[in-house]
């Protein structure tokens, strides 16, 4: 079931932001990111595991996609990366050791490393507290920014 979430492995995207736009609610492979394109647009959620039934990793995906509409709703894009024997972009920058969840912020820094599963209300909370992201929920409440 989880390996159904993972999205099959293509080329990096010309645009990830505009990939997201069209489902929200996808888990990405590493190799279907690029960074640079979510800078100032998207909050990067990045699950490792050492392989797709890393008990973890299974957690953590399973917490995840039972409240991915509050992940979308703070603008985060969910990358999976169970591979261990690619060395990805993504594993070169982060450099996970085992199972490991990094949340970045739209600045593409990172903002959190947990070496065992959240729940989407924890993470939520983090986010939350976030400069950028009280921005945004004042701005939306004032209506100078459109919901996506």
């Amino acid at each position: 079931m989880i390996a159904a979430l993972i999205a099959a492995p293509f080329a990096a995207s010309a645009d990830t932001f505009e990939a997201w736009l069209a489902d929200p609610a996808k888990v990405f492979a590493p190799e279907e990111v690029d960074l640079d394109d979510l800078q100032w647009q998207l909050r990067a959620l990045v699950v490792f595991g050492q392989g797709e039934n890393d008990p973890l990793f299974r957690e953590q995906m399973e917490l995840i996609t039972a409240r991915m509409d509050e992940l979308i709703e703070r603008d985060v894009i969910v990358i999976a990366d169970t591979d261990t024997s690619t060395l990805s972009d993504l594993r070169r920058k982060l450099r996970p050791r085992a199972f490991m969840m990094v949340l970045m912020d739209k600045a593409g820094q990172v903002e959190l490393r947990k070496p065992a599963p959240w729940d989407v209300r924890e993470l939520s909370r983090s986010i939350d507290k976030m400069p950028l992201r009280q921005q945004e929920i004042s701005e939306r409440r004032t209506g100078t920014l459109p919901p996506l």
